[in-house]
Formats: structure tokens, sequence, C-alpha cells
């Protein structure tokens, strides 16, 4: 789909994206405002949200700020409200507010875990009850957006709360999908893989954060092979999704990084095997590898860096 195309999809419509001050947040509520729509950003600082709205409006674009952590519902129905007293309507909302608290489980104190989970999945809740209660009474066949985290889908050492947080959204949006679908409302996760805060600690990611912080283009590898890209690789399918051509895509997981996109499958039973009376423990310890056969693998595994990508470690 062509820019113009993309721009009279989103001419006139009215966006809100959580957790948009910076970073991959910030990426999506350019790319929208870019297109046309008019854009509520939202962050915890005053300056931050300032410098994101003042971003989209010298090139051009419609943007206004709330201030105000996701989470509670209060938060949810001022950002609704700001976008309807402001501009007279909403069309689409862009999930991304979050924050980290990683540590190993033994570790996590109870604040850790909620704290994550009150961000990441009760923010989604109650914004995504917010928006979708507007978008069904104005008869408005509106765009949900979420974003997860191949971490939600494959789990990771020392996240635990992100993990569950991630997943869970999925699981919303699938259920979403199917509760709204009469309305004409689509909802849909986006799994972003880019240069981030988070993946700028990591020494595998080293090369590419370097070309990203020098606005180079990132070796073929990370952004063909890993699919690792910057938060702009990411905005496009932020405002697919938000437009009127993607009005039959929902209930999907959509991973995108780099010069990749794919499609997560929902969990599916990979293996089947019946035995006669059920399975008992001794029918399990005779039978279990043949019944079930290969197990599933957990975590993300990545190939080992080519040599002119390698970085000295600290030891070295």
């Amino acid at each position: 789909m062509s820019d113009d195309t993309a721009r009279r999809h989103l001419e006139g419509k009215v966006a809100i994206v959580t957790g948009s001050g910076r970073g991959l947040g910030l990426a999506y509520a350019q790319e929208l405002a870019r297109q046309g729509a008019s854009v509520v950003v939202n962050d915890v600082d005053e300056q931050t949200a300032a410098d994101a709205v003042a971003s989209i409006t010298s090139g051009g674009g419609t943007a206004t700020a709330v201030v105000a952590p996701v989470g509670p519902t209060e938060t949810a129905k001022l950002l609704v409200q700001t976008a309807v007293d402001t501009y007279g309507r909403l069309d689409i909302l862009v999930t991304n507010a979050g924050v980290l608290r990683d540590t190993v489980l033994w570790k996590m104190t109870d604040d850790d875990f909620d704290s994550v989970i009150g961000v990441h999945l009760r923010g989604t809740f109650t914004c995504v009850r917010e928006a979708a209660t507007y978008m069904r009474a104005n008869t408005i066949a509106g765009r949900i957006i979420c974003i997860g985290s191949p971490t939600g889908q494959r789990g990771n050492f020392g996240q635990t709360n992100y993990s569950a947080a991630k997943a869970g959204i999925v699981g919303m949006v699938r259920t979403w999908s199917m509760e709204l679908k009469r309305a004409g409302i689509t909802a849909n996760a986006v799994i972003p893989v880019a240069a981030t805060a988070m993946t700028s600690t990591v020494p595998y990611f080293a090369a590419a954060v370097e070309a990203a912080d020098k606005g180079e283009a990132m070796p073929a590898f990370f952004r063909h092979d890993l699919g690792f890209g910057t938060s702009q690789d990411v905005a496009g399918l932020i405002t697919y999704l938000a437009s009127d051509a993607a009005q039959d895509v929902t209930g999907q997981a959509i991973g995108i990084g780099g010069d990749r996109i794919q499609l997560w499958s929902h969990p599916n039973a990979v293996t089947t095997a019946y035995n006669d009376g059920g399975w008992s423990a001794e029918a399990l310890d005779e039978n279990f590898t043949d019944a079930v056969g290969d197990l599933q693998t957990v975590g993300e595994s990545f190939p080992p860096l080519p040599d002119e990508l390698q970085r000295p470690t600290a030891d070295a």
C-alpha cells in the first residue's frame, strides 16, 4: 500500500497510542500522524510527552498529550475523553505502555510482579474496554492494536512478570476479536523485534544498535536473518492494521522486525494419542514418549554472530 493510499485511509481518523513518549510508541504515533491521523500521545513524564507532541506537530501532524500512568480505569477514561473532546471521535487504539522489573522467580517481589502486570496487562484491558465501549456506542468500526512480545510467545529467563503479561495480552486479543466482530471492530496483537532501550543492553545486538544510533543501515544479518530492525520498521504494520485495508484482519498475532514479517500460530495440539481406559501414571510411565513425541522448546535461540559482527567482551 502506498503512502498516499495509507494517508487517505487514515485522514480524519483519531488514534490513541499509550506509552508513546519515546521508543517504539513514539514511532507508532509519528507514523500514524504522518499518515493523516490525529494522535493522542501518552507518557508519565510531562516533558517527554510534550517533546513527542512537538516532534509530530513540527512535521505538520496533529497531536495532543495525556500525562498519566496507564493501568487505572481513570487513565483509560481520560485518554478516550481527550480524544473525543479534542478531535471529535476515536477510531484507533494502540496499547504500547509498559515497564520492566526483570529478575528471576525466587527474587521477584510482589511489587515487581504487580507493577508489570498492572501497566501491561491491566492497562491494556482498561484502555481497550474504554475504547471498545465508545466505539460500539458510536457505531465506529475501530481498530484495536495491542503490543505483545516474543517473550510472551516463547518465554525468557528472568521475565516471569513480563512474559505473563504479554502472553495474556495475546489471549485477550483473541477473545476480543470474537466479541467485537459484530461491531466491525478488529483486535490484533503486534509482536515487534527492534532496537530499544531493552535490547541496547544485550551484547549480541551491539553492532545493530550501534548502527541504528549512528543513523546507519543495520547489517543484513540482523535485518534479514533475525528480523531485527528499528522502531520505524514496526510502525508500517501498525499503520496498516489501523487502516480500512485491514478490515478483515482480526484475532491475529503478527511479528515484525527489520525486513521480516511473521504470523504467529495460535496454540494447537501438536500430537494426540489415546489409551483405552485413560492415562494412568503407569500407562504414562510406559508410553509417555511414544504418545507425546518430541517436547516443545522454550525461550529464543539465536545463530552465532558472523565474525565481522563480533564485539570484544568486557573480560577479553
